[in-house]
């Protein structure tokens, strides 16, 4: 299996989605799985084939379902389609993404602690059941996803981990807010950023830390957590146990797993995860044409709105006549969703769809609307959002590193 094999990356090696089909694990990766995990034989398993991921490999991880495999070392793991039809995203199907290959697979929370440093009054350093019993527990339903989420969409394609849609879920975090713990630890005059790191290290001492930041008044606005529960239950290991950063509205990056350090600076991080990867060009729709890149980037931030199919599934026929409810899935960066239209005759008419629970501002909305294909046929169907500030899809968009996808989406679907 491809592995990303510590290179720095801004969301993953360059792969072709399509060479899954004849790819298995490898004698090494699974070795160093196994090793790893302390896993048997059977725990970590490959298939070629799956009703609704096609030709793409299928893995299973500890505490996860079959999941769809891009790389084994770092762990990249995506969503099946199917998983997309509730409001919330179980735990064991939520997707993984690492960026270095050296990852916790065991915590002992004898000796494990959060580190707060810096520009800061007050030292501290927090051991899990601190965290729990001096901070207010807060909860809130949050989406998030890669940044590349939808990568393998772009045309003309881009380096990268080739994403279909399947990097994102939506879930409920508990954790307690960083404003709570900064302000215990006493942020000092002077304080710009928020330095954040994990427990994942690299295998190679020329592999940059991964390390993240924030704005001193986004980390003290309330709303980012330090979460401890995923849907009721503590994080699995691979989406980040025992704490990991939750940064509503915007996208994964940001939410640094295995939370383990957090500093207050005084001047900006100088890092390549900050200023080298995860840029996008400097405008609204993060677009740019490959014949003239843009020449100003910036640290991608808020998730742009946007909405996909989740049935029909690709390639899955329709019968004329007969009535199907399409379905799928749509959010935006912490305004909210506030409708979703479909089309059946490629963007000509538009219809509204129903939209699903309102679980908050944070969290994505299913959506579902009935269609009866009149007769046989090949049909263009197309969906697109708007969010309560205004924001709507785009006809067109391209970037060169495949980020921040919200165009509107289409689905060319056969009716027998």
């Amino acid at each position: 299996m491809r592995t990303s094999a510590d290179k720095p990356s801004q969301c993953g090696t360059a792969v072709n989605r399509r060479h899954f089909v004849t790819t298995l694990l490898s004698v090494y990766g699974l070795a160093l799985a196994r090793q790893a995990f302390g896993l048997d034989p059977g725990w970590i398993w490959v298939e070629n084939a799956s009703p609704d991921t096609g030709a793409l490999t299928l893995a299973r991880y500890p505490q996860k379902t079959e999941l769809i495999l891009l790389t084994d070392r770092p762990p990249q793991l995506e969503t099946p389609l199917r998983y997309f039809l509730a409001d919330i995203t179980p735990n064991e199907a939520f997707f993984v993404r690492w960026h270095l290959s050296g990852i916790p697979t065991s915590i002992d929370l004898n000796s494990f602690r959060l580190e707060v440093s810096g520009k800061v009054n007050k030292p501290l350093s927090l051991s899990l059941n601190e965290l729990r019993s001096k901070f207010e527990p807060v909860s809130l339903v949050a989406f998030t996803q890669c940044a590349g989420n939808f990568r393998s969409w772009f045309e003309p394609r881009v380096p990268g981990g080739q994403w279909g849609s399947g990097a994102m879920g939506n879930a409920r975090w508990k954790g307690v807010r960083l404003k709570d713990v900064l302000d215990a630890a006493g942020v000092q005059a002077g304080a710009v950023q928020v330095g954040l790191r994990g427990l994942d290290v690299p295998a190679l001492d020329k592999t940059p830390v991964f390390q993240k930041s924030l704005q001193i008044d986004h980390a003290r606005d309330g709303e980012v957590l330090i979460a401890y529960e995923m849907n009721g239950e503590a994080l699995p290991m691979l989406n980040g146990y025992p704490i990991r950063l939750v940064v509503p509205g915007w996208y994964a990056t940001y939410w640094v797993k295995a939370l383990s350090s957090i500093s207050v600076l005084d001047q900006p991080l100088k890092t390549f995860w900050m200023d080298k990867a995860y840029r996008i060009p400097d405008n609204a729709e993060a677009n740019e044409e490959p014949q003239h890149l843009a020449s100003a980037t910036v640290p991608i931030n808020e998730m742009a709105v946007h909405s996909i199919f989740v049935k029909p599934a690709p390639g899955e026929q329709l019968r004329a006549g007969q009535r199907y409810e399409l379905a799928g899935v749509a959010s935006d960066g912490g305004s909210g969703v506030r409708g979703v239209e479909v089309s059946s005759d490629g963007g000509r008419t538009w219809s509204d769809a129903t939209l699903g629970a309102d679980l908050g501002k944070y969290s994505w909305r299913t959506w579902r609307a009935n269609w009866a294909p009149p007769t046989k046929g090949t049909y263009k169907l197309m969906v697109r959002a708007t969010s309560n500030n205004g924001q709507k899809q785009v006809a067109a968009q391209w970037n060169r590193s495949g980020y921040q996808r919200d165009v509107i989406e289409h689905l060319d679907v056969a009716v027998v």
